[in-house]
C-alpha cells in the first residue's frame, strides 16, 4: 500500500443468523481469512484510495445510498469460479438487480475503477484452499438458503493484518421509483 493511502471496500453484510452460520462454515473449511472477513456481498473489492480523498469517498457514498432503495436478497446453494479462481460461494438468486444498482452507484465518480471481471454478486465461503476443501464446501453448503432485506451497505478499511473495520454504514434511502427507473435504462 502506498504511504498516505488506505484500502477500502464496500459490501452488503449478511445479517444474523446467517452471518454466524457462514462464518462458522468458512472457518470449518480452513479459509485463512475466516476470522477477519465477515460474510458479505462485495460491492467494491479492496481498492486503494489516497487518504486525502476519504471525505470525497464518504460524500460519494452518501449520494450512492440515496440513489438506491432497499431490496430483497435470497441466497441459495453453492457455485464456484473454478477454474478461473479457487472460490466456492453461496449464490445470490434473488436481488441481483438490486446488488447491481448499488454496485453501479458506488463504482462511479471518485470510486470509478476498471473491473478485472464482470460484477457477479455472491457470498464467498471458501477461497485459496485445496481442491478437496473447495469440493467439501461446495457439497456442504449446497442446501444453504437465506432470505433478508438489504437495507444498507458498509464502507470498511482493511488493516495491515488483513482484517476489516467498518468506517461508515449507509442506509439505502432511494425511492422504489429509482429502482424501477434503473431497470428501464
Amino acid at each position: 500500500m502506498l504511504l498516505g493511502s488506505l484500502v477500502v471496500g464496500v459490501a452488503i453484510e449478511v445479517p444474523e443468523p446467517w452471518n454466524a452460520q457462514l462464518t462458522e462454515a468458512r472457518a470449518r473449511f480452513d479459509d485463512p481469512v475466516a476470522p477477519r472477513v465477515s460474510p458479505h456481498i462485495t460491492v467494491l473489492a479492496p481498492t486503494v484510495v489516497p487518504r486525502v480523498n476519504l471525505d470525497r469517498v464518504l460524500s460519494h457514498l452518501d449520494q450512492a445510498a440515496a440513489e438506491c432503495s432497499p431490496f430483497e436478497v435470497r441466497l441459495r446453494g453453492t457455485a464456484t469460479f473454478r477454474p478461473v479462481s479457487p472460490v466456492v460461494f453461496v449464490a445470490v438468486v434473488e436481488g441481483i438487480s438490486g446488488c447491481e444498482q448499488v454496485e453501479r452507484a458506488v463504482r462511479s465518480g471518485v470510486l470509478l475503477r476498471r473491473r478485472p471481471f464482470p460484477y457477479h454478486p455472491h457470498v464467498t465461503v471458501a477461497h485459496d484452499v485445496s481442491d478437496d476443501i473447495l469440493n467439501a464446501a461446495y457439497d456442504d453448503l449446497d442446501g444453504f438458503s437465506a432470505r433478508f432485506r438489504a437495507e444498507s451497505f458498509t464502507l470498511s478499511e482493511q488493516g495491515v493484518d488483513g482484517s476489516w473495520s467498518v468506517i461508515a454504514n449507509y442506509e439505502l434511502t432511494g425511492a422504489a421509483l429509482t429502482a424501477a427507473r434503473s431497470r428501464r435504462d
